[in-house]
């Protein structure tokens, strides 16, 4: 069994509940929360919901997938930006490649990613689609 599986099962809560945390200085969210936000030091957050929803601000195609994701092909990874300044990179998913735009609207889903090789677990996460 690879070493990815622990890490897998470490970060399965973020993945299921969109856990972000929410500077009480700044107002900013981070996804995945933070100890420390970069910059100012600030060490106090809350606990808070990632938003669904968001907007792609940049993407890039892959046309040569790395190991495990041969078998998609070409797809689109993006930086979404989400309500609260949250940003996260994504699969984008459900979308041809020649659609994909900055700037259009996407919604967080929970997919499979990939296989933990032949015999492994199925690893699950999110991508985004087009609203």
């Amino acid at each position: 069994m690879s070493q990815i599986t622990a890490r897998y099962w470490r970060e399965i809560p973020r993945r299921y509940r969109g856990e972000a945390a929410k500077s009480t200085k700044t107002g900013k969210v981070f996804f995945p929360p933070r100890l420390v936000e970069p910059k100012n030091g600030n060490r106090q957050f809350e606990p808070t919901k990632l938003d669904y929803e968001g907007k792609l601000i940049t993407y890039t195609v892959i046309r040569i997938a790395p190991a495990g994701f041969e078998d998609q092909g070409a797809y689109a990874l993006g930086i979404i930006e989400m309500p609260g300044g949250a940003r996260i990179t994504a699969q984008i998913a459900d979308c041809p490649i020649e659609q994909v735009k900055i700037g259009m609207k996407v919604r967080i889903e929970f997919r499979k990613i990939f296989d933990d090789g032949h015999e492994g677990i199925h690893c699950y996460g999110y991508k985004v689609v087009p609203m």
